[in-house]
């Protein structure tokens, strides 16, 4: 059985959008350094974006608005529980250990480390597939976000070097885990983790001294975090539910060269022989990737899961008329497919290559 579809539809343009979002923050986020420490900020961006959308959820519920969505079940916990401690607690906790011990301009190279940890563990752990092409561009895209946060001085490996590794390190796992719930509510996953990622990371500054800024920086924050955190973090998951884990990560990766566009033309710096070479290597990387066409005949097992589908090629199931509209999400049951199109490692495409 052969078929087309649009193959990057919609998993590249959401996590575009989503780096986008993510990348726009960073240059707001500057601003608002001036009058809030970097602990803080990160708390209050993380809390906004959990409040923002708890709003949403609360609204869309208030307004009658059936979401289509899955929703979080019993057996998502562990996988939740894990995304908060890794991305929540532990990457936050230990990039500010880090930063401690480390230049900002180290600091910052060196989180270029977390897309590469999201890759190397979807592709070694979790076995997505990856080819020579693939690893080029995500590569090109790293060295591209690499060479941005140079500054000259280099790394200085000692104890915060070391510490923020880790922190990439529990960020990329947290990534790769979030996977696992991409097929629930993403609003409902990012409210969660907003609030305590907020909350752990406040608490944190305020126990190291900080002080709560004016109305207005808490105002700003509350924008940057709902839009740059929140929305994309959203976005970040719809696009995991289709591209999975290592894809998604180098997209996303593109965030900082975004940020440096957006700071040029909006705060007015200057526009420096890196930005011109790292956008250069990360076009090299976005071409290679998006050029991208795996195609081949592929068996699907027999699988029950539920998430938010239309009735495609791989949705053949019987209904009551409950769930008469689409999109919908319910329970069901995949029967065994074998059949040839261009797909990526989503949800329904976890099978093993030669």
């Amino acid at each position: 059985m052969k078929h087309s579809h649009s193959h990057l539809w919609p998993g590249v343009p959401l996590a575009l959008l989503s780096a986008v979002l993510f990348g726009a923050a960073a240059p707001f986020a500057k601003l608002l350094l001036g009058t809030v420490s970097p602990q803080l900020l990160a708390g209050l961006l993380y809390l906004s974006a959990g409040i923002g959308l708890a709003f949403v959820h609360c609204g869309r519920a208030a307004l009658g608005i059936p979401a289509p969505e899955a929703p979080l079940r019993g057996r998502d916990v562990p996988w939740l529980v894990a995304v908060v401690l890794f991305g929540g607690f532990a990457g936050p906790l230990l990039l500010m250990l880090g930063l401690a011990h480390t230049s900002a301009a180290s600091g910052s190279l060196l989180l270029n480390l977390e897309g590469l940890a999201t890759m190397l563990i979807a592709w070694v752990v979790f076995r997505e597939n990856v080819d020579r092409r693939l690893m080029f561009g995500a590569l090109s895209i790293l060295a591209g976000a690499a060479v941005l946060s140079w500054n000259g001085e280099g790394i200085i490996l000692g104890r915060g070097a070391a510490l923020i590794a880790a922190a990439c390190l529990a960020w990329g796992i947290d990534n790769n885990l979030t996977r696992k719930l991409s097929s629930a509510d993403p609003v409902v996953t990012a409210t969660i983790k907003g609030l305590t990622a907020g909350s752990v990371n406040i608490s944190l500054a305020l126990l190291l001294g900080a002080t709560m800024p004016p109305l207005a920086a808490i105002g700003g924050a509350a924008v940057v975090g709902f839009l740059g955190v929140g929305v994309s973090l959203v976005l970040f998951m719809l696009a995991l539910r289709h591209l999975g884990a290592a894809r998604t990560g180098a997209y996303f990766s593109l965030a900082p060269f975004i940020g440096a566009v957006i700071a040029v033309a909006l705060l007015g710096e200057a526009v420096t022989t890196q930005l011109v070479v790292a956008g250069l290597l990360m076009s090299v990387g976005l071409w290679l990737h998006l050029a991208e066409r795996h195609e081949h005949e592929h068996v699907h097992k027999a699988m029950e899961h539920e998430h938010v589908h239309v009735h495609d090629d791989h949705h053949q199931h019987e209904h009551d008329r409950r769930f008469a509209t689409e999109p919908h999400s319910h329970p069901h049951r995949h029967t065994p497919l074998k059949h040839t199109h261009a797909h990526y490692p989503d949800l329904h495409h976890p099978h093993g290559h030669d």
